[in-house]
């Protein structure tokens, strides 16, 4: 009675918490490449091949290349969405960097970019 099933999270369940995210410039906690990470997502949407994809900056956690100090824009990230594992919202204040437009390529169709949610929409009656 005491094993707990660990939900298996979807490529929609991870598009789903990572658009949140986005648009409510919160950051996200989750394993990427078996690395631990922290992101603060900035644009959600796919590249020119048509896959999804995440611009992040990258905070904490893990990294192959290394991070850079805070606020470095060699911390950005162009993230494979189904390539995330366990992903869910952290409650750290929200980070970037200049050059966001740096990385334009890895998202060229958004479905959400965190530079449209300045926190007030005026469209949601916020």
């Amino acid at each position: 009675m005491g094993v707990v099933q660990a939900k298996i999270q979807t490529v929609e369940d991870i598009y789903q918490l990572v658009w949140t995210a986005v648009a409510n410039r919160r950051p996200i906690e989750a394993v990427y490449d078996r690395r631990p990470r922290l992101f603060c997502p900035h644009r959600l949407g796919r590249n020119k091949e048509g896959q999804l994809r995440v611009l992040c900056y990258q905070y904490g956690g893990d990294s192959e290349s290394g991070l850079e100090p805070a606020g470095s824009p060699a911390n950005w990230r162009c993230i494979a969405l189904e390539k995330l594992r366990n992903v869910k919202l952290g409650e750290d204040p929200w980070r970037t960097a200049p050059n966001h437009s740096r990385p334009a390529s890895c998202v060229v169709e958004a479905d959400v970019d965190a530079e449209d949610h300045s926190g007030h929409d005026p469209q949601n009656g916020q």
